[in-house]
């Protein structure tokens, strides 16, 4: 029997709306709002506003449609006060005062924004001012022109920092992580790269993209020349490509990515809404969860559409144009009641979610203690909220959380474990920091080798292997011991 991807047992189980609904739940709260005011540009059935509806009118409403046709079920459309009106909120408990204690809209330089998103490496001081400098030297576009050798040198003399071209490789690399993607690249073809590598993460489970993605990854780190001069006979040659439509795909998927990360000239980037999508603050003990609202206007479903149902009831069925514009308007009315049922829903998911982290990371929220965070994978929230991996992984995917302690992305929260002398499972975060604390406490001059800090880390009770020291120590972007000498 042949094997169907993913893709394509989904489109099976799946319905369009279904679909639609999972792209929906990927969107963070700063972008909920474009996605909403294309909604309604395209449906002029859905409206902004409260609902204002009298009781006697909602019956008189009602009972017109009682004798209309089963084709139309208006009824099933216009009937229901779920609909009538939604507020995007954690948990009904609207308050004005939030609104204007939230994150306004702010407008910053590229160097800003990419400076922010440092404080997530986790970098010690030296590696954060190499850092600032190789975003200094990031120019309008996005790009990195300098070389790297220079900016050892300019390091050298203007802060008195002695580096290597290969610590500025491997800090410039988690650089090139950064939003926008593309970012830090040093040309075209690898600007194109990163933004592909990107693509490919956020679409692992997508077997017939992440297909797709990767033959257009391969087109452009093999067959970058080619492909500037759309020699495409002689790309599918060179990388045996039979399937046409996959390679006009991935053609496809090449130039609808962006040349120019860095936005406009002059340095300034488009406004960026400074919001995180989930709020939690420490109430005497109590943590109090809740689910940002800024950006989500009320939603209703258009009256006057509505009432055309009235007016085609009053009137002669048999008109054949009547008859479909009814049914457009139906149709109208059908999504615009979906759609307001799907941020509800969207707004539930993501609140379950989020319950369920804080409530296992309950002693870290409480105090911000790194050391309290446990181990935690994308499948024990799920088994908590009984819900796929694949939901936990796109409410994970570029969301935060606003806390006493700063706003941390969601990815944050999850690690893996690492069992202990005495039998416990502890984060691999707090194996990080202990293998931090080994690396800056060590003699420069006989800085310590994988080996070593494998029984370092062993001698403090963590059962770890040599290989996932390394692992960890490249995550946390320290050059092997060779490389941290100093004379």
């Amino acid at each position: 029997m042949q094997k169907l991807s993913l893709s394509q047992t989904l489109s099976q189980k799946l319905s369009p709306q279904q679909i639609q609904f999972i792209k929906l739940l990927q969107v963070p709260t700063a972008e909920l709002d474009t996605r909403i005011e294309e909604e309604l540009e395209l449906n002029p059935a859905l409206e902004e506003g409260r609902e204002e509806q009298e009781a006697t009118q909602e019956d008189d409403f009602e009972d017109s449609y009682e004798d209309n046709s089963d084709e139309l079920n208006v009824d099933d459309y216009l009937a229901e006060d779920d609909y009538a009106g939604y507020k995007m909120q954690g948990d009904g408990n609207y308050n004005d005062d939030e609104d204007r204690e939230m994150p306004i809209a702010m407008q910053s330089s590229l160097n800003d924004q990419l400076e922010a998103q440092l404080g997530f490496l986790g970098l010690d001081g030296r590696q954060e001012s190499i850092a600032k400098q190789l975003i200094g030297s990031i120019e309008s576009d996005g790009y990195i022109r300098r070389e790297l050798d220079a900016i050892v040198n300019d390091l050298a003399f203007s802060q008195n920092i002695e580096t290597d071209v290969d610590e500025l490789e491997e800090l410039l690399n988690e650089i090139q992580k950064f939003d926008p993607p593309g970012i830090g690249a040093r040309n075209l073809k690898e600007c194109l790269l990163i933004q592909l590598d990107r693509k490919k993460e956020d679409n692992e489970e997508d077997e017939e993209l992440l297909h797709t993605l990767e033959v257009a990854y391969n087109i452009v780190s093999l067959c970058f020349e080619e492909f500037t001069k759309k020699h495409y006979d002689k790309i599918m040659k060179k990388l045996n490509l039979e399937d046409e439509e996959v390679f006009k795909d991935s053609i496809s998927a090449i130039t609808r990515l962006n040349p120019k990360p860095g936005g406009i000239s002059g340095g300034l980037v488009k406004t960026q809404y400074l919001i995180p999508d989930f709020l939690l603050t420490n109430n005497n003990g109590k943590l109090d969860l809740s689910l940002n609202s800024r950006n989500a206007p009320e939603l209703k479903v258009s009256r006057s559409y509505s009432e055309m149902f009235s007016a085609y009831d009053k009137s002669d069925k048999k008109d054949k144009k009547l008859k479909e514009t009814v049914s457009f308007v139906k149709q109208k009315l059908d999504a615009a009641k979906w759609f307001i049922d799907a941020i509800k829903q969207r707004q539930n998911t993501l609140l379950r979610t989020m319950e369920a982290i804080v409530k296992y990371q309950y002693d870290f929220f409480l105090e911000g203690d790194e050391a309290k965070l446990r181990p935690m994978i994308l499948k024990d929230i799920a088994n908590e909220i009984q819900m796929d991996i694949s939901t936990v992984s796109r409410v994970a995917n570029s969301k935060s959380i606003q806390t006493d302690f700063g706003i941390f992305p969601l990815k944050y929260f999850f690690s893996e474990g690492i069992s202990t002398a005495s039998g416990e499972d502890v984060s691999s975060r707090e194996v990080k920091t202990r293998l931090q604390d080994l690396i800056d406490g060590e003699n420069k001059k006989k800085p310590l080798s994988d080996d070593k800090l494998e029984k370092a880390l062993k001698a403090q009770g963590y059962n770890i292997a040599r290989r996932t020291v390394a692992k960890y120590r490249e995550q946390l972007n320290i050059p092997v011991a060779r490389l941290r000498k100093e004379l």
